[in-house]
């Protein structure tokens, strides 16, 4: 989050406070989940009958309702305006917001040797009296990102639970590695 912060991204996380908790501001969350996808993987590769790993020429943000009793459905702008989650210019500053953190995060995992598949984010504004701008309410992570590896495209993310992969701690610790993070003590 620190690094989205330096690049001029709005995060709700103020300070780590040991190496299981950390500070954050109180945000009220739109019900609504981004996904941005530079490559075609999981529920998109099945929705649209395409090939896992076709890059996607022009970045793709999707939508969705965070409502676990209809299934997290697929959102149309559209539908966002008519159940009222947020203004047509709330949207707007979340896509705009939502290709920068991508731009700046393709970059970093680019350097260490990582192809951003995609990965999905929440958004929120600060609670209280004052009218606030948007703000990223989310972790970035092996569990909210699909992360191949560049050269021999092996999933370092969710995807080693989800299809019973194995190494799942491994390849987050790979992952953090690559980053320079330390998760001594995490485990």
């Amino acid at each position: 989050m620190l690094f989205l912060e330096k690049k001029g991204i709005a995060t709700h996380f103020i300070k780590r406070i040991d190496q299981r908790n950390q500070l954050i501001k109180k945000l009220k969350i739109f019900p609504i989940e981004v996904i941005v996808r530079n490559r075609v993987a999981g529920t998109l590769s099945k929705r649209l009958g395409i090939k896992e790993g076709v890059v996607i020429k022009n970045t793709l943000i999707e939508f969705c309702y965070k409502n676990d009793k209809l299934g997290d459905p697929l959102l149309l702008e559209d539908h966002i305006l008519f159940l009222k989650l947020a203004s047509e210019s709330e949207i707007e500053r979340i896509k705009i917001i939502s290709y920068s953190i991508n731009k700046h995060l393709t970059k970093i995992f680019d350097k260490i040797g990582i192809i951003l598949v995609d990965f999905k984010l929440e958004f929120g504004k600060k609670v209280g009296p004052k009218k606030q701008s948007i703000i990223l309410g989310d972790e970035i992570s092996p569990d909210t990102c699909r992360l191949w590896d560049k050269k021999s495209k092996r999933k370092l993310d969710k995807d080693r639970f989800r299809r019973d992969l194995g190494k799942v701690i491994e390849s987050y610790q790979e992952v953090a590695n690559r980053l320079g993070i330390n998760l001594d003590g995490l485990k």
